[in-house]
């Protein structure tokens, strides 16, 4: 079997970042890195978004970026300005291009396309098994999703942000290029939480998104239905759809790091890097790929890398009242933009903020349902 310094397993966005810090990075100049992934990352099957102030390591490849937000719901709607943030997209295809370009010059990185069957920790070698060859790593990254126990367990609510978007293109000027529709909740609820997201790229190209935080998936069709009846209210009905996504992310405070031993360490989802109360997962893991980067440096017990903080409390009560009562999602994040500065909410969301300014916003919700669920949680 060969034998690597590191094996990264996936070659989703978590796993792709910590390779390219890896071979940016002299440390890991001499290491054997492996990455495995089943496909071929050549297709643009996926749009990440996320805020950052000023500029980033990713912007060479941004597709556009917004300095405006819209939040719409029957009882709060605003435009509002984020700066010094900025929200911005970008395009699987054109994450990948960029990353493969480096790594593929790199000597000392190999990446095959077989799919993970198992991982296994000997305590000082880890084997990795896939379905054409087994290989040895001294430190194993996954990004897989290689169990369901996170579904099955009862101790932590599980609700799955889904969606399918459409990319449009219309015949004349329909899309104000400068606000991006960050959660438009003026649509039908049904009793769980559901909104439209826009993100228009030029004057007459925009990706729409009809997306839900709930348990249980729709048929394909109902979300079609949904963007349809969506661009029908905005006056677009003269348009061709040039792309379609869909997705669907779980959201659930189960702590996936338990699954970590001395020589595997879980990353992107698949090691709970998804922020629970909102299903962003991108820049969340730009931070952790940071840190991992360091620890890697002094320390060897991957298991040590990731500890419960404030915000993860924080979150397993928003998600305990949202599993409750799937239909107050709009309740919920109304409150949070009417009654706090939105460039707090979104530090707060990156868990950058202060405990003063946590108690701010956190007691701007509706708190007698938060008390509930903080008693429920400890008796």
């Amino acid at each position: 079997m060969q034998k690597y310094d590191y094996i990264i397993t996936g070659m989703g966005a978590s796993g792709l970042m910590l390779a390219y810090h890896m071979v940016l990075d002299s440390f890991f100049e001499e290491k054997q890195i492996l990455l495995i992934d089943k496909e071929l990352k050549n297709q643009n099957d996926r749009t990440w978004c996320f805020w950052e102030k000023d500029n980033g390591i990713w912007d060479e490849i941004v597709t556009k970026k917004w300095d405006n937000i819209y939040f719409g719901s029957t009882n709060f709607s605003k435009q509002i300005k984020i700066l010094p943030y900025q929200y911005k997209m970008i395009k699987g295809k054109d994450f990948y291009d960029l990353i493969l370009a480096v790594l593929t010059e790199k000597p000392n990185i190999t990446i095959v396309h077989e799919e993970l069957v198992s991982l296994k920790d000997e305590n000082d070698i880890v084997e990795v098994k896939t379905n054409q060859r087994n290989y040895l790593g001294n430190k194993v990254f996954n990004s897989i999703l290689l169990s369901s126990s996170y579904q099955k367990q009862k101790q932590y609510p599980v609700l799955n942000q889904h969606f399918v978007g459409w990319f449009v293109k219309t015949d004349k000027d329909c899309f104000d290029t400068e606000t991006a529709t960050f959660m438009d909740f003026k649509v039908a609820q049904r009793e769980n939480t559901r909104f439209m997201y826009v993100l228009p790229i030029s004057k007459t190209e925009a990706l729409f998104e009809y997306t839900l935080f709930s348990e249980d998936l729709l048929k394909e069709q109902e979300y079609e239905d949904e963007i349809i009846a969506y661009l029908k209210e905005k006056h677009i009905t003269k348009y061709e759809i040039t792309e379609k996504e869909k997705g669907c992310i779980p959201m659930t405070s189960y702590e996936f790091r338990k699954q970590n031993t001395k020589n595997i360490l879980h990353i992107g989802t698949a090691g709970g890097w998804t922020k629970p109360s909102t299903g962003y997962t991108f820049n969340i893991s730009k931070q952790r790929v940071k840190k991992l980067i360091k620890f890697l440096k002094t320390k060897q017990d991957l298991s040590r890398f990731e500890k419960r903080t404030k915000f993860w409390y924080y979150d397993l009560l928003f998600l305990d009242v949202l599993h409750k009562e799937n239909g107050i999602g709009s309740v919920l994040f109304s409150r949070l933009f009417k009654k706090n500065d939105s460039r707090k909410i979104l530090k707060f969301l990156d868990e950058e903020t202060t405990f003063f300014e946590d108690i701010k916003i956190t007691t701007s919700l509706p708190w007698g349902r938060f008390l509930k669920a903080l008693w429920n949680r400890i008796f």
